[in-house]
């Protein structure tokens, strides 16, 4: 069960990578809560179901926008189209990620750009996409997603923990620049949810056993878990919180 925002009702939310997995339920917790949602993705199948079974389910259709965000020049010209259609943004949940594996000796210069690109770079130029518009409107939510694996140090990830580590000292740097223009901006780091994708790469039933056993929380967590989070950040009754790295993790760090 999640808690209602009255205040996010209306609102206008611009959620990247919001197809499927994590954001696919950050997606559906906004529009439940009555905001106006768009989102960005590459998997254009996965978005239209995503948004037939919304307007099944809640009678309203997020709007979907396909787009690669490695490409940041067609950012800033995304969100004004977005905008054009849900109004002047006022969260961006920067979600889109993705975790494959790679060892150090797999990574030269091109990977390693590319790795940023997916994990990192578009989390700032998303955020510098919407920011001019927030402060014109005196307030906004930035929330950018790190990952707990840079924290614990998983192998087979090096420019992925990097980006994620980064995204932290970005968010940081970020809600001090533009914290007068009432811009709020927050980092939410995820730990070991439990999606589709994570099960038919990576989870085995014996993983999940063991992520467990190692939570101090005893049970499989899950996207609206961390949609829960993000709502509580998008909300004005999270109205003081910036700067700060909110951790979704039942406990594993």
């Amino acid at each position: 069960m999640s808690a209602t925002y009255h205040d996010i009702d209306g609102k206008a939310v611009l959620v990247t990578g919001g197809a499927s997995g994590i954001g696919a339920a950050i997606v559906r917790a906004f529009c439940a809560q009555g905001a106006k949602v768009g989102f960005f993705d590459i998997d254009v199948a996965a978005a239209t179901t995503l948004c037939d079974s919304i307007e099944k389910d809640l009678g309203m259709r997020p709007v979907f926008a396909e787009l690669d965000l490695r490409d940041q020049r067609q950012i800033p010209i995304a969100i004004d189209q977005m905008a054009a259609e849900i109004g002047t943004i006022d969260v961006l949940v920067n979600n889109a990620a993705r975790d494959d594996r790679h060892s150090p000796a797999e990574t030269g210069p091109d990977e390693w750009r590319d790795r940023l690109d997916v994990n990192l770079s578009h989390q700032f130029f998303c955020a510098r996409a919407v920011a001019a518009g927030m402060a014109q409107q005196g307030r906004g939510s930035i929330i950018n997603f790190s990952s707990v694996s840079y924290l614990m140090g998983l192998p087979n990830l090096v420019a992925y923990e990097t980006a994620k580590a980064g995204i932290v000292g970005m968010t940081r740097a970020l809600a001090r620049d533009w914290g007068a223009d009432g811009i709020r901006v927050n980092t939410v780091t995820p730990g070991c949810i439990i999606t589709q994708r994570q099960l038919d790469l990576w989870i085995t039933p014996e993983d999940e056993a063991r992520i467990q056993e190692n939570q101090c929380v005893k049970r499989r967590l899950v996207g609206d878990d961390v949609a829960r989070m993000v709502l509580f950040l998008a909300s004005d009754v999270s109205s003081a919180c910036s700067s700060q790295n909110f951790i979704v993790d039942g406990g594993l760090v």
